[in-house]
């Protein structure tokens, strides 16, 4: 059998509210180091629109629906931002030998209010709503951490 390896292509979701409160949801996988972060999550196939990536792995990590006939539905923008970052090593094992990083795609999802989260246990342990400049604070990634100091400027 053959292993199916991740694809080095994700999107970083900011979930955010009008008073830019943010959404940071735990990592399951790490023990007991609190790896915090915003949704994220890569592509199941490689011509996958990160939109479409975006709007899955929100619906996956925390049940909110944004997608096509949602309540929610254009709420969720492209920031037209790109990182590129080396993988960590302790989830390298995911990715086919040789692949060492992994781009990201930037969304962010402007909310009315904190909505209720359906966090995923597989994956997510807690979540919490933190004013933007705290949860940057609380990201144990700085690409994400740069991400989120950013929706006060990308709030319409």
């Amino acid at each position: 059998m053959t292993k199916a390896y991740k694809i080095p292509e994700s999107v970083l979701v900011v979930v955010y509210t009008t008073v830019l409160d943010v959404l940071l949801i735990r990592r399951a996988d790490t023990g007991d180091v609190p790896f915090w972060q915003s949704v994220t999550g890569s592509k199941d196939f490689l011509d996958e629109p990160p939109l479409l990536t975006a709007q899955r792995e929100v619906l996956e990590e925390t049940g909110i629906q944004c997608g096509p006939g949602s309540a929610l539905a254009g709420h969720l923008q492209d920031w037209h931002m790109e990182n590129t970052y080396a993988i960590y090593p302790r989830w390298l094992h995911r990715y086919a030998p040789g692949i060492t990083h992994n781009t990201e795609r930037v969304f962010g999802l402007r909310l009315p209010v904190r909505l209720p989260v359906t966090l995923s246990p597989r994956e997510h342990t807690q979540y919490v709503w933190l004013p933007y400049w705290e949860a940057a604070e609380q990201c144990f990634s700085a690409s994400n951490a740069q991400a989120i100091l950013r929706v006060a400027e990308m709030a319409p």
